[in-house]
């Protein structure tokens, strides 16, 4: 199960980096191609919003994997360990349910209509559909994080 989640987060990671390095170019294209060629691309502005919006659901997913997301610890600081694994626990849940009803179930609602409504994006002409496809994969994602950290007992 290890191995499993290893990979997963190497793969994950690798995604996000090339994800933000296809944001990279697809900006300096269109500053490149706009100021200097005089003749502005029309997809590159829609290719980086669908990208950003990839990075940054991905991207939440692999901070909560890594534990690398804001969090309040005024009060757990004060507490024995006992109580810090029962709450640790208890987020981990919450942030499991949340994951689990909003955004794999609603996401899936989402990405189903914007597909049953053939929505396609302006400039590119991509299906809405599979660009809002990143929500019920990051939520996914994040149960499978969850579960993981509820399984390995490991604390911030």
């Amino acid at each position: 199960m290890d191995a499993f989640f290893r990979h997963l987060d190497s793969a994950l990671k690798w995604v996000l980096i090339a994800a933000m390095g296809a944001i990279v170019l697809v900006v300096s294209w269109q500053v490149l191609s706009r100021y200097v060629l005089q003749s502005p691309s029309s997809a590159t502005e829609e290719m980086a919003r669908f990208l950003l919006i990839w990075v940054g659901m991905l991207g939440a997913a692999y901070g909560y994997r890594v534990r690398a997301h804001l969090g309040l610890s005024l009060v757990t600081d004060r507490l024995g360990a006992s109580w810090k694994r029962r709450i640790d626990a208890l987020v981990h849940l919450l942030v499991m349910v949340f994951a689990a009803l909003v955004m794999v179930l609603g996401g899936y609602k989402l990405v189903r209509l914007t597909l049953d409504l053939k929505q396609v994006s302006a400039a590119m002409g991509i299906e809405m559909g599979w660009v809002y496809s990143v929500v019920p994969l990051s939520g996914l994602l994040m149960l499978l994080f969850g579960y993981d950290h509820l399984r390995s007992g490991r604390q911030h």
